[in-house]
């Protein structure tokens, strides 16, 4: 349920990116609009290559280009319209401010690194002044918060080593103190709530939470 004057921590207007191929202007989203509210979790679902995705690294301004460009739109983040934010304000935001949790961890861990060398690297890369040696105890502390066993040892392992569940909650901790999370499968609690739009004949995405669901327009 939506807490009644909640503050938007998060605001997509009209948002639009489109990729160049061979065969043409592909619009991968195309006017995508909403609004994400304090302590309040939303879902992004649909059929495969229908734009969750795309809309998620587009907030994240993590678009390959070429080929894709973020054509237009604003996305609102703290006051700010992260789509005109220079590389270097946006380092800051990443990781400290928001996160994104990749449906396949072995995407965002080094396989030829130990666990431990990438989570400090991420700690002291967003907090200037942690020594090695905090953030290897933090590091720890996060391991033991997301039930990772014997986390002490643990985290000198490297992700081959760690089972397919270890390695995703191993990279929910991995950044700082983030206030919104970017997540691929972090819907699934909230599709029940979408039967409308799954049973769709023309199969559009939907945002949808626990309070509201409004198609995604499509080109």
């Amino acid at each position: 349920m939506l807490i009644e004057n909640a503050r938007t921590v998060l605001s997509v207007k009209d948002l639009k990116t489109y990729f160049k191929t061979d065969a043409g202007i592909v619009k991968a989203v195309d006017g995508v609009s909403f609004d994400l509210h304090e302590e309040e979790t939303l879902g992004i679902v649909g059929e495969s290559g229908s734009g969750k995705s795309v809309t998620n690294l587009s907030i994240m301004r993590l678009i390959p280009s070429p080929p894709g460009k973020i054509a237009g739109g604003q996305v609102i983040f703290d006051g700010q319209d992260i789509l005109q934010l220079p590389e270097k304000e946006l380092l800051n935001i990443r990781g400290n401010k928001v996160s994104m949790i990749f449906q396949d961890p072995m995407t965002s861990l080094n396989p030829f690194l130990r666990i431990s060398t990438q989570m400090i690297e991420t700690i002291r890369l967003h907090e200037k002044g942690v020594s090695k040696k905090e953030a290897l105890q933090r590091s720890i502390d996060m391991l033991k918060q997301v039930g990772i066993p014997a986390a002490e040892s643990s985290i000198f392992c490297y992700p081959h080593q760690f089972s397919g569940g270890m390695r995703r909650r191993s990279t929910h901790p991995s950044s700082s103190s983030p206030t919104t999370w970017v997540s691929w499968r972090a819907c699934a609690t909230a599709s029940a709530s979408c039967t409308p739009a799954a049973s769709s004949r023309r199969r559009r995405p939907t945002i949808c939470s626990r309070t509201r669901s409004t198609p995604i327009p499509r080109a």
